[in-house]
């Protein structure tokens, strides 16, 4: 088959490789669409990742198709059956796990590869990741699972919860960064009362992140100081709530700066390995922050996740601005670096 191969910093090739075969509790699916995230963008650029693959390796992590072979001893799945599996799946019996502590899992099991024509999902993922897409809904929106549940885990770590409506006004939340990531948070944040205020680079983007329902956005190229942004639009405070979505070490200390006394600050993007940031330690204790790194999904999400795509209540499909072939992964790579792009998603 031909499959998109990561051999190093912004060299990825497409290649011949061996068909996959299924091996006992294994499927193989036929790729319909490959999305593309911003992960595979940083990953792409910084010539691996830290957790999910080393070079030289098979190439994304987002898609969708249908089932073309069965391992031995697979139940409750048919050949052509139309199915979208998350990238991983946690042990399920670790210290972590018997905590329901998913994403902690150390033998989490990562699964790269979706920039192919056929992609093999292992058993521990077919066990618990493998779900069914709705019969109206398309390959290419299904693909979207595993970033939106990534993106749900965020929200419920991030301290928002439902009855916080109560409050004598509703929640105010910040979300720095116009990516895929950062827009699924406004439009899940605002689908659930928050009042979200949007700093992105993009006035195009930050008009789909209106859209979505942020209240303001503010393109950060045209803001000299982000907290005071934040502080005249929270009352004077900062925000309650403050995600960052870019994994750039200078943004996470902009991040906690835009937080109010008292203020969850989640630490969404991840940065480059070995990367530090400076945090003024007189707030942190005396505005009681908390600082929260947020890591992947549960399987809990992705199930939520497909499900949100499912009912249609958010444009979801505004994220992906365009359709390519698997040969032409290096261009839309290049696309995305240039921000011409947020998702594109291939068809092997």
């Amino acid at each position: 088959m031909k499959a998109a191969v990561l051999y190093g910093k912004e060299d990825v090739r497409i290649e011949s490789v061996a068909d996959p075969t299924p091996a006992a509790g294994e499927v193989v699916i036929r790729v319909k669409a490959a999305t593309t995230c911003g992960t595979d963008l940083k990953v792409w650029r910084r010539g691996g990742h830290a957790r999910m693959l080393t070079p030289p390796i098979l190439f994304g992590h987002e898609a969708a198709g249908e089932i073309v072979a069965l391992g031995a001893g697979v139940t409750g799945w048919q050949l052509g059956d139309r199915v979208v599996a998350n990238n991983s799946a946690p042990c399920g019996q670790c210290f972590y796990c018997q905590r329901q502590e998913f994403s902690l899992c150390p033998h989490l099991e990562f699964n790269n590869g979706t920039f192919a024509e056929y992609l093999k999902i292992p058993a521990s993922i077919v066990r618990h990741n493998l779900l069914p897409i709705p019969e109206h809904l398309s390959e290419e929106m299904a693909a979207l699972t595993e970033p939106l549940a990534c993106v749900l885990h965020g929200v419920a770590r991030c301290g928002w919860q439902p009855q916080m409506q109560q409050w004598p006004s509703p929640p105010q939340i910040v979300v720095i960064g116009d990516g895929a990531i950062g827009l699924m948070f406004v439009g899940v944040l605002a689908q659930q009362g928050a009042r979200v205020l949007t700093f992105g680079g993009s006035d195009q983007r930050l008009a789909i992140a209106k859209t979505f329902g942020a209240e303001q956005v503010v393109n950060h190229h045209q803001c000299e100081d982000m907290p005071a942004v934040v502080k005249d639009w929270a009352t004077g405070r900062g925000a309650d709530i403050v995600i960052e979505a870019t994994g750039v070490p200078q943004v996470w200390e902009v991040a906690i700066a835009c937080g109010r006394p008292g203020a969850t600050i989640n630490l969404f993007g991840g940065c480059p390995r070995e990367t530090r940031i400076s945090v003024d330690t007189e707030r942190l204790h005396y505005e009681e922050l908390t600082l929260k790194g947020v890591f992947h999904n549960t399987p809990a999400f992705v199930r939520q996740a497909l499900a949100l795509i499912a009912s249609q209540t958010l444009p979801f499909e505004m994220l992906v601005s365009g359709h390519a072939p698997l040969t032409e992964i290096e261009q839309v790579l290049q696309a995305m670096k240039a921000r011409q792009v947020i998702k594109v998603a291939l068809h092997p």
